[in-house]
């Protein structure tokens, strides 16, 4: 079973997104569903401080595991 997107997810980016200036892998948390399948997701730096959000589709985030979760 496909585990879907939800509000703070930890979510690293799929594909690049150079228009918000987001590349392949870089980290970010899901703060909002704007609709079904898309998703505000806020970009930090390692301060804390937000670089970047963008609304993105789900299919353009791999959700980050830091507990075990059951592989199906």
């Amino acid at each position: 079973m496909e585990r879907r997107v939800k509000i703070l997810d930890v979510v690293a980016m799929s594909v690049d997104v150079p228009q918000h200036g987001l590349v392949l892998g870089q980290v970010g948390t899901v703060v909002e569903e704007l609709a079904p399948g898309v998703f505000e997701v806020e970009f930090c730096d390692n301060d804390g401080r937000t670089y970047a959000t963008a609304a993105l589709n789900e299919d353009h985030l791999i959700i980050l595991h830091y507990d075990p979760v059951e592989a199906v």
